[in-house]
This record gives structure tokens, C-alpha cells and sequence, in this order.
């Protein structure tokens, strides 16, 4: 079952950091360093599965933005938001997003991707 996981991460070491940590875990990884790069590979890879941003971005999409283009393009898609700064409300997010607030452990990651229904793309 593919389990393909885009990283979208601004910052250099912590794009690399979580992206070790998800390939780790034993799931598939793709990266971009901003919103425009994440669509470029969500369309160039139909098998992204999940979509794990950070929220404060540089450019015309910060990660709020960026899920919420995600949500309307391709909807199967499990949305993670991270941030450091601000917590959403849950009203402000699609459905089947999880939210992280940094700095986040391990586990709490983790404990996000077990809760994903791989096949039905659903957070449980």
C-alpha cells in the first residue's frame, strides 16, 4: 500500500529533519520548500497520500492556504499543519486535518500517521 507522505517545509534543517524522521518510520517522502513547489509535485505525483506543511511560509500561499488549495483539488488528500506562532481554529481547516503545534514531539507525529486509514485516506 503506498503511503507517500509531502513534506512542504521553508526552512532547510527542518524540512530535513521531519522528512528523516517520516522516511524513518518506515513511510515514502517527498519535499518542497514552499506552496508552489508542493503543487508542482502533487501533480506530479497522484500517489501523495498526505500533505504535512508548516504554516508560516514565504509567498502567495502560507500552509492555511496551501491546505485549503489542496482540500479543493485533491480532496482524498490527509492534511497536517504545523506552527510555532498560531493554532488555528478548527473551523479555519478542512476536514481530515490534523494539527501540530511546535515544537511538537516525535510521537505526536507519529501518533497523527498511525491515525490515518491508509486506503480510505481518513484520520481516525
Amino acid at each position: 500500500m503506498n503511503k507517500t507522505i509531502l513534506v512542504v517545509e521553508d526552512e532547510p534543517i527542518i524540512r530535513a529533519t521531519v522528512i528523516l524522521l517520516i522516511e524513518e518510520a518506515g513511510y515514502d517522502v517527498l519535499e518542497a520548500s514552499n506552496a508552489n513547489g508542493a503543487i508542482v509535485e502533487l501533480e506530479r505525483h497522484p500517489d501523495i497520500r498526505v500533505v504535512f506543511t508548516d504554516w508560516g511560509m514565504a509567498g502567495k500561499l502560507n500552509g492555511l492556504k496551501l491546505i485549503h488549495a489542496v482540500r479543493e483539488r485533491w480532496p482524498p488528500v490527509v492534511l497536517i499543519l504545523a506552527s510555532g506562532r498560531e493554532s488555528p481554529l478548527v473551523a479555519d481547516m478542512p476536514s481530515e486535518t490534523a494539527f501540530l503545534k511546535k515544537p511538537y514531539r516525535d510521537r505526536e507525529l507519529f501518533d497523527v500517521l498511525e491515525a490515518i486509514d491508509w486506503e480510505t485516506r481518513l484520520l481516525a
